[in-house]
């Protein structure tokens, strides 16, 4: 059946897992479609009081009873649910649809003609966070499904009247490839999720078969050969942005000043206007480059891009300050990958710190193990590297890999296993005018907030 007509009939859509980040913004714009939603969860948490605060109804706990009393016509389930869930069993064994989370996604988007995926490695949730933000704020009304939390609407969704719609796009899986966009953006391609991929060459096909879903235009990182490669036989329309004068849109003249930063925006030799940010790196002036093609390309004038652009203070968890307890710096960051982490610690370095503290924790054993040698490469740049244990998420160490390995490979740092002896670590040895900076795909913000406490 055709995505968009996967909904025909449907009246009632019941929500497993729906308060989480990905699944809340999905309920949120199909009650605003009119659809009946309920949901259930195994944990509080601020989106699902959000999604209370609608009246929706949400069960606590994922039992088939649930099923039973909702009675949906449509089941959406995360990829964390396992077949043997009771709720998800139940809904299967009395033949309603059950779409996982991706399918559900790329359902929704169908229903948007002008829908925008942002995809791409590194950077999805920034660059959708920024698009969204010029759009909302340029009156553009769009809905919207970003990967974090955008403080500018305090929120991770946007639930608009018109026909746009952004949202990321994730490869790991193929996911990305349930979603047909209007518009695709690619900010990068390298390797990653290799648990998956293997190769950097399969990414690449991936990333190729999403662009051939795209139906009107591919907005890419010109300067990243990897996304070249990928879009080799592409035939629609394809805009490109980047630091090279070779790309149909691309930055000069770079300054920073301290966090912020500045350069201006060009369109084929032509000056368009000087775009400054609140965000600091130059991995932030291409993922404004993006957001700015998209928006010119939806006819927003570049002095609202601009003048949205400056506003725009990060996403939760990328760059985020959380405090300077007796004048010492603690941030917190998304960056769980070699290039993330060399990105963020370049960043942190030209700031001016006395010292940077970088606390990192390895986010998965494959990627860890696979990737060894440039983890150890990119903790090398901060003064300090402090290893903490790797996180397994979903595996088990069959690699035989742990942070002492990572550890023997950067000169300098200190390992240590726990949060709690992390912030004793940093409480002890950090002074004022340094920075820290925790790192990693997991939950290493529980103690970049153990550390706000501990220096306050």
């Amino acid at each position: 059946m055709d995505k968009k007509h996967r909904l025909d009939g449907i009246k009632k859509i019941h929500f497993m897992g729906i308060g989480g980040s990905g699944m809340c913004p999905l309920a949120e714009i199909l009650m605003h479609k009119g659809f009946e939603i309920t949901g259930s969860d195994i944990s509080q948490s601020d989106t699902l009081d959000r999604i209370k605060g609608y009246g929706i109804k949400v069960y606590m706990g994922q039992n088939a009873e649930n099923i039973d009393d909702a009675k949906p016509d449509m089941l959406c389930y995360t990829a964390a649910i396992k077949d043997a869930n009771p709720e998800l069993m139940a809904a299967r064994a009395k033949g309603i649809p059950c779409l996982e989370r991706s399918e559900m996604l790329g359902v929704v988007v169908s229903h948007y003609p002008e829908s925008v995926a942002v995809s791409g490695t590194h950077g999805k949730t920034s660059t959708t966070g920024m698009i969204t933000q010029v759009l909302v704020g340029s009156g553009k009304d769009p809905s919207a499904v970003i990967g974090g939390k955008l403080p500018y609407l305090n929120s991770n969704s946007a639930v608009g009247k018109s026909k746009i719609m952004v949202c990321e796009a994730c490869e790991y899986v193929d996911s990305f490839l349930e979603i047909d966009p209007s518009i695709a953006v690619i900010t990068n391609i390298d390797a990653d999720h290799l648990d998956y991929f293997k190769t950097l060459d399969n990414i690449k096909k991936s990333f190729n078969k999403f662009a051939h879903q795209t139906k009107n235009l591919i907005v890419y990182n010109g300067d990243n050969a990897n996304t070249e490669d990928a879009l080799y036989d592409i035939k629609i329309r394809k805009i490109s942005f980047g630091l090279s004068m070779e790309n149909d849109y691309y930055a000069m003249n770079m300054r920073k000043d301290g966090i912020k930063q500045s350069y201006d925006i060009m369109y084929k030799g032509e000056k368009l206007n000087t775009i400054k940010l609140s965000v600091p790196g130059v991995h932030n002036i291409y993922n404004s480059l993006a957001a700015c093609v998209v928006a010119d390309y939806f006819g927003v004038p570049i002095d609202k891009i601009a003048e949205n652009l400056e506003k725009f203070t990060g996403v939760h968890r990328r760059f985020e300050l959380l405090g300077t307890p007796n004048n010492i710096t603690v941030v917190d960051d998304f960056a769980h990958h070699p290039t993330e982490l060399k990105a963020t610690l370049e960043t942190a370095m030209e700031l001016g710190f006395n010292h940077v503290w970088a606390v990192f924790q390895p986010h998965t054993f494959s990627r860890t193990a696979m990737l060894l040698d440039d983890f150890a490469e990119a903790l090398k740049i901060p003064d300090t590297a402090i290893i903490s244990e790797i996180l397994p998420v979903r595996e088990v160490n069959t690699y035989n890999v742990y942070n002492t390995d990572l550890g023997k490979k950067v000169p300098g740092s200190v390992c240590l296993d726990t949060f709690d002896e992390i912030t004793e670590y940093i409480k002890a040895n950090a002074k004022p005018g340094d920075l820290v900076l925790t790192m990693g795909g997991g939950n290493v913000y529980m103690c970049a907030n153990q550390i706000v406490k501990a220096l306050s």
